[in-house]
């Protein structure tokens, strides 16, 4: 099991789905956000989702609600929850919409994350850096701050300016991620053969 703090991301508008895909029923699981959170529980000691509401998931789970103040969907919200709550030095963050993550994958970047003494460890494929793949550590919370205060919301401009390190990996089927109800599709067909 890994100490680190496990943070998913279950706040986003889902507007290119058309529905909540973290409540999309995936893998005999009612949702995908249950699927998720039960998995993770077998790799890290501590897991939270991060959301708008917790009342709108139908099972129990350690839960940090955005503040409330702001209508934004945007993950910028989410690391400020799990910065104020948490008791931790650095959270590892995971989407919602990447079941296909296992823990090769994880102990890899957590690895990497231990051999140096950056900020910011995520995973990168030829398809470009996974920023909600990784670890962040809690010295960035000022910065998250600061880009809520400016309206920025983009964490590759983040990860850029940042002390950063990318975990490569050859193979980007893992960090398939359902945007749109096609990546639905192919999702639950990829599991069939999973």
């Amino acid at each position: 099991m890994l100490d680190i703090p496990c943070v998913l991301f279950a706040g986003g508008k889902s507007s290119r789905m058309g529905e909540d895909k973290a409540l999309l029923p995936f893998a005999g699981f009612t949702t995908l956000s249950e699927y998720q959170y039960t998995r993770l529980c077998k790799i890290f000691s501590n897991v939270f989702i991060t959301c708008k509401d917790k009342s709108k998931f139908p099972f129990e789970a350690n839960f940090l609600e955005d503040d409330k103040r702001y209508g934004l969907f945007a993950p910028t919200l989410g690391f400020l929850s799990a910065f104020n709550t948490l008791d931790t030095q650095k959270i590892f963050v995971m989407s919602i919409d990447t079941p296909f993550i296992t823990q090769q994958e994880i102990q890899k970047i957590v690895l990497a994350d231990k051999a140096t003494l950056s900020d910011i460890t995520i995973a990168k494929t030829d398809e470009g850096i996974q920023p909600l793949c990784g670890i962040y550590s809690k010295k960035l919370q000022n910065s998250f701050l600061q880009m809520l205060q400016n309206d920025e919301h983009k964490l590759g401009y983040l990860v850029k300016n940042s002390h950063s390190t990318y975990v490569y990996f050859p193979d980007a089927k893992p960090f398939l991620n359902m945007n749109h109800p096609e990546d639905y599709k192919k999702a639950l067909q990829f599991l069939s053969h999973y």
